[in-house]
């Protein structure tokens, strides 16, 4: 990008995401892991460091985070090591956290994303390790005090680790969200940023275009949605630059992004991770994972979202932006896939799903309120002439509110298309006998105003005559209009 002094820069941004485990208890004890409890309720002595107590590996969260690791390419090492990574801070009772250093779980994997400024990138997976989360000090419950609740303490999460590979922070931004949907489509996360499931710290450093060598990175933490990701790397891409313009030197340290101010403030200076003395936990044996075990998480992997979004462009004939929509979410992939059964023509069903259903869900808590089955009904009922796109649409809101078949809702609510002829030819009668004016009009050649006729029946109809059979009525009784060139 051009510099704020008019030099050209690079960016270069290194992903750290920390994704919550979708299990019931903790990574080394049995306490839940459910989030919303009251503060200082899930916890034990192993998760509060009380002597003498003795972590167990959980069995779940070691599955998933193998399962993640298969769905990003990763190879899963046959041995990892669990390490001490020692810090102080009021919400870490125990002065250190577990996590893993030197021989992670998994290394060597890599994410293809759409890039808004390369298209299909790829960024590489340097690591992907087991951890355990720290408490939460909490900042706005007493005045001019900080209270602590340890109630994540101990809760089971991976980090994944990228390569130096992000060009920009909208390349950033698409790697996240691609990101969130594997895992979600995996069962590894419900990847939810408002319950702290998925975090996100970037390192950042920047260079002149041409440059090879890495200029001096920046961490930016507290960053609690994929829009301030974004937001927080544009305005620390700026500050560096702003500094290296002047003739100043970037210092290595971690920022806590300010959202309300939209800006970046200094925590501390980056630790190196020998500040962090790590060493193996001595409470911990080495994690040693038989060939079994991966592959049944290897056979557990679902179809991913990219393979499910080439297969519904060829196996469905949907352009690659319905496709997108469609397989963004594993539970709409899978309503869409279920309307097709049921009998729909595949564009049908997806310009249903894209438009009537999302938006539905969007406005109750994401639930698909209409089962798959009534859905090809509806479908069928438009396409058969039984009733009017229109009024499925207000079939479709009712059976998404009170349930019941769609057949029966219609005709409940009056919106049961009329095909019979004669009383379609008396709607049209009295429509033209109420225009004389527009009908001298067609005759003399406006044929645009067929629409208008058509909107006027439709509407003493109350929607409910077959618009096809009203176009054919009202070109016989209009006849053909007369050509009135020179």
């Amino acid at each position: 990008m051009a510099g704020l002094g008019g030099g050209r820069w690079e960016t270069v941004i290194g992903l750290e995401t920390h994704v919550q485990l979708h299990t019931k208890s903790k990574m080394f004890c049995g306490c839940s892991a459910a989030f919303g409890a009251p503060p200082n309720s899930n916890v034990c002595p192993v998760c509060l460091g009380l002597p003498g107590a003795l972590p167990v590996p959980n069995e779940q969260a070691v599955k998933l985070a193998v399962r993640a690791a298969l769905a990003l390419g990763c190879t899963v090492q046959p041995k990892s090591v669990f390490a001490r990574k020692n810090y102080f801070y009021p919400d870490l009772p125990k002065g250190y956290q577990i996590s893993q250093f030197e021989s992670p779980l998994a290394t060597k994997g890599s994410l293809s994303y759409l890039s808004p400024d390369r298209g299909l990138a790829t960024a590489t997976i340097v690591r992907l390790h087991v951890e355990e989360d720290a408490g939460k000090s909490l900042h706005d419950r007493f005045p001019k005090e900080t209270a602590i609740d340890l109630n994540r303490c101990g809760v089971p999460l991976i980090e994944i680790v990228t390569g130096p590979d992000f060009r920009s922070p909208q390349e950033a931004r698409a790697y996240l969200q691609t990101l969130k949907q594997v895992l979600e489509y995996s069962g590894v996360s419900d990847c939810d940023m408002e319950k702290g499931s998925l975090r996100v710290d970037a390192n950042v450093s920047v260079r002149r275009d041409g440059e090879i060598a890495l200029g001096t990175k920046t961490e930016v933490k507290n960053i609690n949605s994929f829009a301030y990701v974004e937001k927080a790397l544009t305005v620390e891409r700026d500050r560096q630059i702003g500094i290296l313009e002047a003739g100043g030197a970037v210092e290595q340290q971690t920022l806590l992004y300010d959202s309300r101010a939209n800006a970046v403030r200094p925590q501390r200076t980056k630790e190196e991770s020998h500040d962090y003395r790590y060493f193996p936990d001595p409470d911990l044996p080495p994690l040693v994972l038989a060939e079994d075990f991966v592959a049944e998480e290897q056979a557990a992997l679902p179809e991913l979202p990219a393979r499910k979004r080439e297969r519904f462009v060829t196996q469905y004939a949907l352009g690659i932006t319905d496709a997108a929509v469609l397989t963004a979410d594993r539970a709409v992939a899978d309503y869409y896939e279920a309307v097709v059964r049921a009998g729909t023509e595949p564009k049908a069903a997806a310009n249903w799903v894209m438009t009537e259903v999302l938006a539905d869900a969007k406005d109750n808590h994401e639930q698909l309120r209409v089962a798959p089955t009534s859905l090809a009904q509806l479908i069928g009922l438009v396409k058969g002439g039984t009733l009017s796109h229109q009024a499925a649409k207000r079939v479709f809101a009712e059976v998404a509110e009170r349930g019941g078949e769609p057949r029966n809702a219609a005709e409940a609510l009056g919106l049961v298309q009329v095909a019979d002829t004669g009383v379609v030819a008396g709607w049209i009668t009295d429509v033209l006998a109420a225009h004389p004016a527009e009908v001298d009009r067609y005759k003399n050649g406006e044929t645009k105003l067929m629409p208008f006729f058509m909107g006027q029946v439709m509407k003493l109809s109350r929607g409910k005559a077959d618009p096809k059979l009203v176009q054919r009525v009202l070109e016989e009784k209009l006849g053909s209009p007369v050509d009135s060139r020179p």
